[in-house]
């Protein structure tokens, strides 16, 4: 039997189904700390049952994570899927939350690929303080702008470069206001100094607590040169399972490096994605910046040798982003099958994928991209495969 749950902030509804889809009852629970006990106390009758949550990694995660703490088998619905239920659907059916939840259970018992929910691990901790280091990002952001909208009153000209704490200080104590009004500005842009300097430290904080949770975790993700702490964690912590991907090819499209064909009648050509997972895909543009600007890196010798057959600067760079997402599969992979050999250890990934092009002890994927995909010839010299320069091992660097 199949239980569809609609979560909301304030209240849950919950539409428990036959194994033909007939309604066998409904229930609306508020959101509190009984909600788990109240939800099992009034599914009791059936006892072969499995929870389908709309959105249990989001908005129902935490009802998820009880009912998994509590014994109960819990399935993750993506909304698009129950939406799909509701529109293809030939009665007549509003739009409330007890519909949504019968939509949810009907696209848990119809779908074959929907996914379990496991237990919180390393991955999640990872993804919890990814977002805070991307939220103090976006707030420094702001009042690095807000900075420079205050020199530009302040100063003739303004400060046209990327501007520090310790240089907005010098600018800062250079400048004599003349009237009552750029004492004010004047003020104003010493307290966003002080908001400047706070964020800078909490980001600093924030990193170090990633640096250590990334080693803590024994991931060899950031082995892979360019992927510091940061992007390992972001990798990590969005992947969550690599099992989710069977293959290479899957992982490139859910991180949006793989190529989307648009082909019509003879003419086969492929154009830049714009799915996927946005924040894993700038992680990979990162890393393969990070090569590209260093030499000696194999990184950076696959960037100039797609360059001189012919290929365009952006397109050589998304021909080296696909081969870093292969590389970070490989590693997770590799991470994966070493956790299961080690069942008593806390290894990164979760199970094994299955890709048979990958090397399943380290980063040297065969080569991934199709004649179509790098738009190169027979040339002997693209079909090189790319191996990605380990990071090397540096002391810590103080941070600034």
């Amino acid at each position: 039997m199949m239980i569809g749950i609609d979560p909301h902030k304030a209240s849950h509804t919950a539409v428990a189904l036959a194994p033909d889809e007939a309604r066998l009852g409904q229930i609306r629970v508020r959101a509190s700390s009984s909600q788990v006990e109240n939800l099992r106390s009034w599914a009791s009758p059936w006892s072969e049952r499995v929870w389908a949550i709309e959105g249990a990694t989001g908005l129902g995660r935490l009802l998820a994570q009880q009912l998994l703490a509590a014994g109960e088998q819990v399935l993750d619905v993506q909304p698009k899927l129950a939406a799909r239920v509701r529109l293809l659907n030939t009665g007549t059916v509003n739009k409330n939350d007890p519909n949504d939840a019968r939509s949810v259970a009907v696209a848990a018992m119809r779908s074959p690929d929907i996914r379990a929910v496991a237990a919180e691990d390393h991955a999640s901790v990872m993804k919890v303080w990814v977002r805070r280091h991307r939220d103090l990002s976006r707030t420094r952001n702001r009042i690095v702008c807000r900075l420079h909208a205050i020199l530009c009153d302040l100063v003739a000209g303004g400060f046209p470069k990327q501007i520090s704490a310790i240089q907005a200080s010098a600018v800062l104590a250079s400048i004599q206001p003349v009237d009552a009004v750029g004492e004010a500005r004047l003020e104003l842009a010493h307290e966003l100094l002080e908001d400047l300097r706070r964020v800078d430290e909490q980001r600093r904080a924030a990193k170090r607590r990633l640096t250590a949770i990334v080693a803590a975790s024994g991931t060899t993700v950031s082995q892979v040169y360019g992927a510091g702490p940061v992007v390992t964690a972001t990798v990590v912590g969005d992947v969550g399972a690599i099992s989710r991907f069977p293959t290479r090819d899957h992982f490139a499209a859910y991180n949006g490096t793989a190529p989307i064909e648009a082909s019509s009648g003879n003419r086969t050509i492929h154009r830049l994605s714009r799915r996927g997972n946005r924040h894993l895909n700038h992680a990979i543009h990162m890393a393969a910046v990070s090569q590209i600007s260093h030499h000696g890196t194999a990184g950076r010798d696959y960037y100039r040798r797609k360059i001189d057959e012919g290929m365009a600067p952006k397109c050589a760079l998304r021909a080296l982003k696909r081969k870093i997402s292969d590389a970070l599969y490989a590693r997770m992979i590799a991470d994966a099958r070493r956790a299961a050999r080690q069942p008593n250890e806390s290894g990164p990934g979760g199970q094994t994928g299955n890709d048979s092009a990958s090397s399943a002890t380290g980063s040297h994927p065969e080569p991934a991209l199709r004649k179509s995909h790098s738009r190169t010839g027979t040339n002997s010299k693209s079909s090189r495969a790319y191996k990605p320069t380990p990071a090397p091992a540096k002391p810590p660097r103080r941070a600034t």
